[in-house]
């Protein structure tokens, strides 16, 4: 991956003729996403993906860099995807879809325990088959901190009903199993029986668990719009993305007592400094604690 870097900071330099500082802070920048993805189990900058950008950019907040900074890591990334794809050295450009001119605002917030009741109520149990499929899709989000990535990937075949388990390709094709809660377990199973039959008619062969109303395999930018269009029901002003349900279940999840190699485990992380990110949410337990033990609290 490094030589990648070290070729594009040479175009900057001869080509585009930049100073050597700005040359200097997106090598610098580079190398802090080439850190977090190898940490992540990517080891090609063709195996990158929007998801892992924005797991990027919400770990340097989380590590308080300021939006601006942010903002330059993302400029950076940016340029150099788009190196990348001229050079034909990836597929295809994982930033193209992120142009903002307050570029950090993409980054998901997360979610307290009530707005994730109202955000799982914005489709009700009653309505068509289409607002079944997205009912179980956030709700299986939250229950087991999927990647969306992941969910459309799921076969019907990856539901284990006897044992209350998902089977998940990660990252890197890895496979884990994940837990699945009984309540949405019984939504599964009410889908797979009910909704998404009528949904699969037009290719009823298909393996694939999500759907589109047309039986194909749902995509990446839908259950996004689907997650977007719930948060507008909901009436949640931060703002939504995939990542938000993943980045609240395991922040409720610690909050609650959890253990953190549990919740790496259950994310799929191959570091357990990546799932770290997530300690910095339950702030307000930590202060309760030391105000309780601690001899002058």
């Amino acid at each position: 991956m490094d030589n990648c870097i070290r070729h594009f900071t040479g175009y900057l330099t001869v080509e585009r003729g930049l100073s050597l500082n700005t040359v200097s802070a997106y090598a610098g920048d580079l190398t802090a996403l080439e850190d977090f993805l190898k940490n992540t189990g990517i080891s090609h900058w063709r195996g990158v993906d929007r998801e892992d950008l924005l797991d990027f950019l919400d770990f340097l907040r989380d590590r308080g860099m300021e939006s601006s900074s942010i903002a330059r890591h993302l400029t950076a990334a940016k340029m150099f995807y788009r190196y990348l794809t001229a050079e034909k050295l990836v597929d295809a450009d994982p930033t193209a879809l992120m142009d903002s001119p307050r570029l950090w605002r993409i980054l998901p917030d997360c979610l307290s325990v009530a707005e994730v009741d109202a955000l799982l109520g914005a489709y009700v149990s009653g309505g068509d088959a289409l607002e079944q499929r997205n009912r179980v899709i956030l709700h299986l989000l939250y229950a087991s901190g999927l990647r969306v990535s992941e969910l459309t990937d799921l076969k019907v075949g990856s539901v284990d009903f006897e044992t209350a388990l998902l089977r998940v390709r990660g990252k890197g094709s890895k496979e884990r199993v994940v837990p699945v809660a009984g309540n949405v377990l019984q939504m599964l199973r009410r889908y797979i029986a009910g909704a998404r039959e009528e949904l699969i008619s037009l290719i009823p062969q298909t393996p694939y668990l999500f759907v589109s109303h047309r039986s194909r395999r749902l995509n990446r930018e839908r259950v996004w719009a689907v997650i977007k269009e719930a948060a507008f029901r909901a009436g949640i002003a931060k703002n939504i993305h995939p990542h938000t349900l993943r980045h609240s279940f395991a922040s409720h999840l610690l909050a609650n007592g959890a253990d953190l190699r549990a919740i790496q485990e259950m994310l799929g992380h191959a570091d357990i400094g990546t799932t770290e990110i997530y300690t910095h949410v339950d702030r307000g337990r930590l202060a309760a604690v030391h105000q309780k033990f601690h001899p002058r609290g």
